[in-house]
């Protein structure tokens, strides 16, 4: 078995473009080294990196909170199964807050449209004067219950 993959055989093997890896490099989630011809080559571990990376992605977690989180790993190294359980508590967080962000919009949301009216005596969304501005940025009201 070879102790070193090209960056092609990454790309294919963990199912991304090599322009993603290079990304992944310069942002420091993975490491690859030169070879005599100095051609870039990955260690193996690289493919669990990614596994993570690519994991973490699909649960909607963002690529700085994925390298906040994986800091914390050595780089040269696969992420083993209590670094998973680290990466997975990190994350709880964020993501029970976006659960609930989530489901304040879907409550105050559907009220809104479920009428039809938008009238601007009863609509929750009506901000005369813009009032709201003095509570902060973004969308006030729908943020009353985020927790971040």
């Amino acid at each position: 078995m070879q102790d070193s993959l090209t960056v092609g055989e990454v790309a294919k093997r963990a199912g991304i473009r090599v322009s993603t890896l290079h990304y992944y490099e310069s942002i420091g989630l993975i490491a690859s080294h030169r070879n005599t011809a100095n051609h870039r080559r990955y260690k193996l571990d690289v493919l669990r990196r990614v596994s993570v990376i690519k994991a973490a992605q699909k649960m909607g977690i963002g690529l700085d909170s994925i390298k906040e989180a994986m800091s914390y790993l050595p780089l040269n190294q696969a992420p083993s199964k209590s670094d998973w359980k680290s990466l997975a508590t990190f994350w709880q967080v964020e993501l029970d807050n976006r659960i609930n962000y989530l489901k304040n919009l879907r409550e105050n949301l559907t009220g809104c449209i479920g009428c039809g009216c938008l009238s601007m005596e009863n609509c929750p969304i009506y901000n005369e004067n813009d009032k709201l501005a003095e509570c902060g940025t973004g969308p006030i009201l729908l943020d009353k219950n985020r927790q971040d």
